[in-house]
């Protein structure tokens, strides 16, 4: 049952993202007319706390919180691990332009010189695919906190898009490959124990 509601669900993300395309540009052009400085300063402190290395601290703290949840830091680590590395294969490989960079729109220069690297192109968006990679492994060891998580991984992508940094096609693509790379590697980890047996090795000798 649930490999088919992610079936599901994937399709529409996938409908909805290449529909998206073709109306890649009104869209965040709409999104920018909402801005406001209270808006701003809402949706900067979601892309502060949305770095990398915040999320990666704040999970693994999360998962050595419990003795028993101990075991699912490796899968956890892997995934993000996982996650940027194939963001950044595909920002190599696609090379799309950030909306700001085009014209589109404007962005806070803060933000605009902190996405200026080479490599960092605008597809998929890194920030969407690394938190909606730890949702699958929350919903199964912390299925309280989901709904939480989920709104936050929502609400980083969306502020991907409101700042100019991002295209919604970006966004979508982005929240499904991360979702998806975390349910594969919390379904393989479910079949084999590979992480659970170097956990184990490593800890309980």
């Amino acid at each position: 049952m649930e490999k088919e509601r992610i079936v599901v669900v994937g399709l529409i993300i996938i409908f909805l993202m290449f529909f998206s395309l073709y109306l890649d540009a009104d869209i965040i052009k709409i999104v920018s007319l909402m801005r406001s400085e209270l808006a701003d300063d809402f949706f900067i402190g979601i892309t502060l706390v949305s770095s990398g290395v915040i999320i990666f601290f704040f999970l693994t703290s999360l998962f050595l919180w419990q003795e028993n949840k101990r075991k699912w830091i490796f899968p956890l680590w892997f995934s993000l691990f996982l996650s940027a590395a194939v963001s950044f294969l595909l920002k190599i490989i696609i090379q799309r332009q950030r909306p700001f960079q085009l014209g589109i729109v404007s962005t806070l220069p803060v933000l605009e010189s902190a996405s200026q690297t080479i490599w960092n192109f605008s597809f998929p968006s890194f920030q969407a695919m690394l938190a909606f990679s730890a949702v699958p492994i929350l919903s199964k060891e912390f299925p309280k906190f989901k709904k939480v998580w989920v709104i936050f991984a929502v609400l980083v992508a969306f502020s991907r898009v409101y700042f100019g940094l991002h295209f919604l096609s970006d966004a979508l693509a982005g929240s499904l490959i991360g979702y998806l790379i975390g349910w594969f590697v919390i379904k393989t980890e479910k079949e084999t124990k590979f992480w659970e047996r170097i956990y184990k090795g490593i800890f309980r000798k």
